[in-house]
């Protein structure tokens, strides 16, 4: 038996070629193939703002908040492209290194920590490729390798608490560190919602994995999307398939939803939480959860073609061929950017203040929204409380407001967090900062925010002094700085004013002043009455400095001619 079986399979490889013909007609017919991506190739410095308690600033563990963009220097000018999560931040580099830092209570950040410093501090996680995409999660992370392999770490919730991130005997656990993800083919993109994990392969086929109680996994009914159900843990943390129609080209995750574009690009297909419109599915399904994929109907008749998706918790953001920006969903905080309205956009409406704009990177986070065009802008809207838009206020913006710029570069992508934005500059050498703006920042690093807006007066001192003398070094024109307004106000000591004059002259000869010094104690003592010491002694204080203020003395006969032009004017005077 063992032998005829294996005859028979030696004739079936016989047969290959019309075996071979199926596929081959398959792909033919429309079947989808994707290539697995490169890595973005401009380079970047992070800027990020907002809430930091838990270290997702990157600026040190003093900097708890702060309302405008400030440059991450633990991370150098080699970044290519960011990610924000819940409450902790991730940046992939040049050399496909992925960083992170912030909260790692449930393993976000890849990497063991043992303090609250190692967690704000960015430092690289092991993986064994290079990694060309990245997602964050509330409180999980993803790669994507240049092999077409996905390795995730962190935890997935649900509304009973953590839920652990993979089946292998480590439900309701998190993974510290990272851990692959299989999906039985290469893997192509991936987005994270707020606890869900979405992975695109390269035949186009959308899995999914993590919480499905708001329908967020498109593949599973109301019933069966709990951990209470009968497959429990396994259905949710195994990635599976969704039923789609057809392949997919295009995939994007907002907190408890999921939008795929299909493979023709030109219609989007959205399933989880719609409870104020935002996946654009209207009529009876509009204000519900929906557990499997639906076309959004309101995309459909707003453009005819789509190039970015952006959701928050209950609104969303996209971009058409064109990049005009469109929102829709709910209103309040001013997060879809329409000006002061009460009423929710039921349909994607273009943004007003953007419509001229064309949109490169568009973020929503819980309740506020982020785009950057083509022109090196960036606007930011909704929720601001905590200081996340970058505006310089913790104020909420019902329009789109440029944040406060910390550089004159092109920005290139903009992320949003929970309570925390991170923006992505691209390197040029005008973003090069001074020595002095080096020292800034670790001064930033080490002060708390009162003393850091203290410390940023000197350097713009030191800035101002060196545009001022360029030959002058940085620590030298800190001092000349601090110096120079003292003379202005008119407040210094004479002794003050001496040793500036000492320093600026050099050439003076300390023994012509000494002699000179001499010489006057001894005519004031023969001929100038006691009632006039004091005066006399002012006069000649006064005709000291103007000596040592003047550039034309120096040598011994300059000198004595000034003594005795002094000696007359004492006499005159008694």
């Amino acid at each position: 038996m063992p032998a005829a079986r294996g005859v028979k399979r030696t004739a079936s490889k016989s047969s290959a070629p019309a075996t071979t013909t199926g596929p081959k007609n398959k792909k033919k017919r429309g079947a989808v193939q994707l290539e697995i991506p490169s890595a973005p190739k401009k380079r970047g410095r992070v800027y990020t703002c907002g809430q930091g308690d838990v270290g997702q600033l990157g600026l040190g563990e003093d900097v708890v908040e702060t309302t405008k963009f400030k440059y991450v220097s633990a991370l150098g000018d080699k970044i290519v492209d960011i990610r924000a999560g819940g409450m902790h931040t991730v940046a992939i580099d040049t050399d496909g290194k992925v960083w992170t830092f912030g909260c790692n209570d449930e393993g976000a950040l890849g990497r063991i920590t043992k303090s609250d410093k190692e967690e704000g501090t960015p430092k690289t996680v092991e993986l064994p490729e290079k990694a060309v995409a990245i997602s964050a999660g509330d409180s999980h992370t993803a790669a994507l390798l240049d092999n077409g392999d996905v390795y995730a770490w962190g935890a997935f919730r649900d509304s009973h608490g953590s839920m652990g991130l993979v089946v292998r005997g480590r439900e309701t656990r998190g993974c510290p560190e990272p851990v692959r993800v299989d999906v039985a083919e290469s893997a192509v993109a991936l987005a994270s919602g707020g606890d869900h994990l979405v992975i695109l392969s390269s035949s186009g086929a959308v899995y999914s994995m993590g919480c499905g109680e708001q329908g967020q996994l498109g593949r599973l009914s109301q019933r069966s999307a709990s951990r209470d159900a009968r497959q429990g843990f396994s259905a949710l943390l195994t990635p599976a398939k969704v039923t789609l129609k057809m392949g997919a080209s295009r995939v994007w995750a907002g907190c408890h939803a999921t939008f795929v574009l299909d493979a023709n690009g030109d219609k989007v297909f959205a399933f989880g939480l719609n409870n104020y419109g935002q996946l654009g599915i209207t009529g009876e399904k509009r204000k519900t959860a929906i557990f499997s994929p639906m076309e959004c109907d309101a995309f459909t008749s707003a453009s005819s073609t789509w190039s970015a998706v952006a959701c928050g918790q209950h609104h969303s953001l996209a971009t058409d061929g064109n990049g005009r920006l469109y929102s829709i969903g709910r209103t309040d905080y001013g997060r879809l950017g329409l000006g002061e309205r009460a009423e929710d956009a039921e349909v994607p409406e273009v943004v007003p203040k953007l419509q001229s704009k064309r949109c490169v990177s568009i973020a929503a986070g819980i309740a506020n929204s982020f785009a950057v065009t083509d022109t090196g802008e960036v606007f930011s809207w909704g929720m601001g409380s905590e200081g996340q838009l970058g505006t310089g206020a913790a104020a909420d913006a019902s329009e789109p407001t440029a944040p406060v710029a910390p550089h004159a570069s092109a920005p290139l992508a903009v992320s949003a967090g929970g309570q925390h934005t991170v923006l992505l500059l691209e390197e040029t050498k005008e973003l090069s900062p001074p020595p002095e703006n080096k020292a800034e920042i670790e001064t930033q690093e080490e002060t708390t925010e009162e003393q850091e807006t203290e410390e940023k007066k000197r350097p713009a001192k030191r800035q101002k002094k060196q545009e001022q003398d360029e030959e002058i070094s940085s620590t030298s024109t800190a001092q000349s700085a601090e110096a120079k307004p003292e003379k202005v106000n008119g407040g210094e000591q004479k002794e003050n004013a001496m040793e500036v004059d000492e320093t600026d002259k050099p050439d003076d000869k300390p023994e012509d002043k000494k002699q000179e010094q001499e010489e006057n104690e001894t005519e004031q003592a023969k001929d100038i009455p006691d009632t006039m010491d004091t005066s006399s002694q002012e006069t000649t204080d006064s005709e000291s400095k103007m000596d040592t203020n003047s550039q034309s003395v120096q040598n011994m006969d300059t000198n004595r001619q000034d003594c005795i032009q002094a000696d007359n004017a004492l006499t005159t005077s008694a």
